[in-house]
Parts: C-alpha cells; sequence; structure tokens
C-alpha cells in the first residue's frame, strides 16, 4: 500500500504538470477549420475532375455517334453506288449497240433480223438499267445544264433559243441520281 507521503508527492507532482489529455478550445477550432478548408479544396478538385470527366465521356460519346453515322453512310454509298464502275464499262457496249442498230437499213430484208435481235438487246439492257436504277440522260431539245451535259461544241441556230442542246453525240447516264457520265452535246449559240 502506497504511503500517504506518496500520494501527496502525486498530487503534488499533477498539479505541477497538468495532465496532456485537457483540450485547448483555441487549438481545436484552428485545427477545425484547417480540416475544413482542406476538405472543400479536396471537394473543389473532386468537382473539377467529375467535370472533366463527364466533358470527357461527352466527346467521347458524340465522337462515336459521328463515326457510327459516317460509317452508315458510307456502308449506304457504297451499296448504292457499287455498281458504278461495272456500269461504266457497259456503258460502251450499249452505244456499240445502239450505233449498230442506227447503222443498218430495217427496210431491207438481209438486214430486218439483225435490226429486231439489236432491238431486242437494247430493250434487255435498258430493262437491266431500270432494275439498277441507271437512267439516260438523253437531252436533245432541252436547255443545257452543266451539270449532266458536256458541250462538244456550239452552232447557230435561227430556230431554237440560245443554250438549247441541237445534238447528243453520246447519252448520258445517272446512276441513282449521281452523274456517272455526261451527255456529249451540240449547243445553240445566240
Amino acid at each position: 500500500m502506497a504511503s500517504n507521503k506518496d500520494k501527496e508527492e502525486n498530487l503534488l507532482n499533477e498539479d505541477e504538470n497538468p495532465k496532456e489529455d485537457i483540450a485547448d478550445p483555441e487549438l481545436d477550432s484552428e485545427q477545425e477549420s484547417s480540416a475544413d478548408i482542406n476538405d472543400q479544396d479536396e471537394i473543389e478538385n473532386l468537382q473539377k475532375a467529375l467535370a472533366e470527366s463527364t466533358d470527357q465521356l461527352l466527346r467521347a460519346q458524340a465522337e462515336l455517334q459521328n463515326v457510327r453515322r459516317r460509317s452508315e453512310r458510307d456502308l449506304e454509298n457504297a451499296h448504292k453506288y457499287a455498281l458504278e464502275r461495272f456500269s461504266n464499262e457497259l456503258l460502251p457496249v450499249m452505244d456499240n449497240i445502239e450505233r449498230a442498230y442506227g447503222a443498218i437499213d430495217i427496210q431491207n430484208d438481209d438486214q430486218k433480223s439483225i435490226g429486231e435481235g439489236l432491238e431486242l438487246t437494247i430493250k434487255n439492257f435498258v430493262e437491266v438499267f431500270k432494275k439498277f436504277n441507271i437512267s439516260c440522260v438523253d437531252p436533245k431539245g432541252e436547255p443545257f445544264d452543266a451539270e449532266l451535259h458536256q458541250a462538244v461544241s456550239m452552232q447557230s441556230d435561227e430556230n431554237t433559243e440560245p443554250n438549247t442542246v441541237l445534238d447528243v453525240f453520246q447519252k448520258g447516264y445517272t446512276l441513282n441520281g449521281r452523274l456517272i457520265r455526261p451527255a456529249m452535246v451540240v449547243v445553240s449559240k445566240a
């Protein structure tokens, strides 16, 4: 058992060295305010980071949507105009058949059957062209259109208005409304 003397000494020592557990109110409020400032800074930083991430996400989604639309449009055009090269190769064949048909004399019995065969071949070509949306541009008598026609020469003609197509050397063609070959024409001048 501790003596009274020891107890008194302990009490005296405690009075000289106050316990460290006792909180200083001024010190506590400073720590709380600095903690609040740190928390506010952290919240602001997190909000900025969230805003930047949201912005990046929105931009990425918009870019993805643009790429998707572009690829859909390219795929649609690829399907729509896949026949362009092939049809360009067929056009001279059609031109030659029409020239051959125009060169024969249908009144002549020897050439009559050839003419009928060429006429049927031309009809078949026209049906196939319609099936694949290939349209003929034959503008004789129409006003000159620089987007569909190519003027080869100009002639004076008193009976027609200026810039009217007088003659067609070579028919033009469009594929799904897109020009694949302009019509080569003679245009009237004033």
